[in-house]
């Protein structure tokens, strides 16, 4: 099983764009803004399929920890059941850091301290919608399909 995506968090969504584009050739989505819980964000991803690069500019100090450095901050997969996957990786030893669930939003971040990062499942319920906004036209992505084992 494969992730969907890589993420960043970045203090300056634009720089960051500009560089990934000049080091890698990546073409983006346009910016969007949000709100989750308490925290402001502004989202992008690249354009052209799966694996995406996903970059977070955020306060520090919200979901996604000290934004005030740009880091790595999660590999995202698709899983046909967050309960399911959420209980199966903190089983394995891999807690959750935060959830999505209570504001509405099926994902769930669990911290892999031997990479210094997260890996984010997001329920496959938010793919038709996430393939609209970020890839039209894309084709679906497998989804973990034993939620009670960690990805692979």
């Amino acid at each position: 099983m494969s992730f969907y995506h890589v993420c960043f968090t970045v203090p300056d969504l634009a720089a960051a764009m500009r560089d990934l584009t000049a080091a890698a050739g990546l073409a983006w989505r346009d910016p969007a803004g949000g709100r989750l819980g308490d925290s402001d964000y502004r989202i992008v991803f690249s354009a052209g399929g799966a694996p995406f690069v996903e970059l977070i500019e955020a306060a520090p100090g919200g979901p996604w920890g000290d934004t005030s450095r740009p880091g790595l901050h999660h590999l995202g997969f698709w899983t046909s059941d967050i309960a399911a996957g959420t209980a199966g990786l903190d089983a394995a030893g891999l807690p959750e850091s935060f959830s999505g669930c209570p504001y509405g939003r099926a994902f769930a971040y669990h911290r892999v301290d031997s990479i210094g990062a997260h890996v984010e499942l997001v329920d496959q319920s938010l793919q038709a919608s996430f393939l609209d906004t970020w890839d039209p036209g894309g084709p679906p992505m497998p989804a973990i399909d034993n939620p009670t084992e960690p990805p692979a």
